[in-house]
């Protein structure tokens, strides 16, 4: 009889099984969401980390808790979407640019809204929050999140219900 302990690797590597997998998901659209009449759909919304990009354990205990969620609703049949996003409602993009502002001796004010928000798109470009997002999918945690429908809060469709006037 084979001994089939002595063929497992002592450390499980998740490279040499859930890359494949991971790819083959993705070309399958398994991570697109498809309404389906007469189920209930599951909707979650990851806030990723910031714009200024920074990771905590609080993102990977929130991804963790989020993945977890997601698959049980797609192992269940459920119609599930777990839609992927660059910052927090641009609170701390404000903050970095008022912070650069202030050392150009301007205040928000003093620019206007069309520029502050050209100012708002070129920070966002320029920061790590893309990157940081890409990590946390990186770790496998968001490996059930269709990031194709990544959206920053500052693009036109996401930011539409704040610039709204009652």
């Amino acid at each position: 009889m084979e001994n089939k302990a002595a063929q497992m690797d002592k450390v499980y590597n998740p490279q040499a099984i859930e890359g494949e997998l991971y790819k083959e998901w993705e070309e399958t659209g398994a991570f697109v969401a498809h309404r389906v009449e007469g189920k209930q759909p599951f909707t979650i919304v990851m806030p990723p980390p910031n714009i200024t990009g920074q990771l905590h354990m609080g993102h990977a205990m929130d991804g963790v808790l989020q993945d977890s969620l997601t698959r049980y609703h797609r192992m269940k049949g459920d119609p599930t979407l777990w839609l992927p996003g660059t910052d927090h409602a641009s609170i701390a993009t404000e903050v970095k640019i008022v912070e650069a502002m202030r050392k150009e001796g301007l205040d928000k004010h003093d620019v206007g809204r069309e520029e502050f928000l050209r100012r708002a798109w070129a920070w966002k470009d320029e920061s790590s929050a893309r990157p940081a997002a890409w990590a946390i999918a990186a770790t496998g945690a968001a490996s059930a999140s269709p990031w194709t429908r990544d959206a920053a809060r500052l693009s036109p469709r996401s930011s539409t219900a704040s610039t709204k006037r009652g």
